[in-house]
């Protein structure tokens, strides 16, 4: 049985991965995370946060960008969780 969670960028632990399912901004917003390689249906593993509110760094593809803990905590994520 399987079971999945969604919860943004900003609330995964370091090295979980999962898959972009919703942007939560506007089009400027998009357009910027589009640049980075970040859209929905997109996987992602989460490399590491700073602690109160640093860059989270993150990879997508071959790519390990890192973008701000505002940006992070509007990208919503869906996690696979094997119970």
């Amino acid at each position: 049985m399987s079971q999945n969670i969604q919860m943004t960028l900003g609330q995964m632990e370091a090295g979980q991965v999962g898959t972009v399912i919703q942007i939560l901004g506007g089009r400027g917003l998009n357009q910027r995370l589009e640049a980075l390689g970040i859209r929905p249906g997109k996987k992602v593993t989460k490399i590491s946060s700073m602690l109160f509110r640093g860059p989270v760094t993150l990879r997508a593809d071959h790519t390990q960008v890192a973008i701000g803990f505002g940006m992070a905590n509007k990208i919503l994520v869906e996690i696979n969780k094997s119970a």
